[in-house]
């Protein structure tokens, strides 16, 4: 483990609103923020997998209406490719070497098949790897994808950064009363239906006794929480 580190190696799975707000695309003052927050982590140390989202390009609640799932699910996953390598050529631009792995979308430049083994080689040779695609089928959440990419490069624990700054009783945007919990096991989120993560990604996270941290996307926050520092809301098994 690299000093001062709690962890060392993290999957990120980051909310597409980190790079544009909600259905707007990419704006290019969040992407150079999201750059110099990875930028930091790398300094530290940190081998970086991550997962993102496609929220500022693609939801389906919002723009799938009358679509059959199975298409709004694919477009979900295109828009995740086009994050990647959005954020992939930003990335390498600032000098960090970076690669896309993906289910979908190989035959384009610059994206390789996901692979294990290949993505841990290039973590342990101070990469950063961006898992696009989801799982690459429909019927399956972003943080599916997240959990089983964590458990396949051997990663320490998920950090899911977003809007919220962790796990509350209700969503705290409506309910101002809402209970922000500072740990919490998956059993229990899962029990009072909290939406930290679907049943299938908490599976593979208790089967790999990973943990996930919950914390808000923001300015020296994910730097906070690989030295070990209480940010957010630490999930358990």
């Amino acid at each position: 483990m690299t000093k001062n580190l709690k962890y060392s190696r993290v999957l990120l799975k980051l909310s597409g609103e980190a790079l544009g707000s909600s259905g707007q695309g990419i704006e290019s003052a969040k992407l150079v923020n999201v750059v110099k927050e990875l930028r930091v982590l790398r300094r530290l140390g940190v081998e970086l997998a991550l997962v993102i989202g496609a929220g500022n390009i693609w939801r389906k609640r919002n723009q799938g209406g009358g679509m059959d799932e199975v298409t709004a699910d694919y477009l979900g996953m295109v828009a995740t490719i086009m994050n990647a390598l959005v954020l992939k050529q930003a990335l390498v631009k600032s000098g960090i070497k970076t690669r896309v792995q993906s289910y979908l979308g190989t035959d384009i430049p610059g994206i390789e098949k996901i692979n294990s083994t290949n993505a841990q080689k290039a973590l342990k040779a101070g990469e950063v790897v961006i898992f696009a695609s989801g799982t690459g089928k429909p019927f399956f959440t972003t943080d599916t994808a997240a959990a089983q990419q964590a458990a396949a490069v051997e990663a320490e624990v998920i950090i899911k950064a977003g809007p919220v700054d962790g796990v509350y009783s209700a969503d705290p945007f409506k309910v101002k009363s809402a209970h922000k919990y500072g740990i919490i096991t998956m059993r229990e989120a899962l029990k009072w239906n909290l939406g930290v993560m679907d049943k299938e990604a908490f599976k593979i996270c208790a089967n790999k006794k990973m943990p996930i941290i919950v914390c808000k996307w923001g300015r020296g926050v994910l730097a906070n929480v690989v030295k070990g520092k209480s940010i957010g809301t630490l999930v358990t098994i």
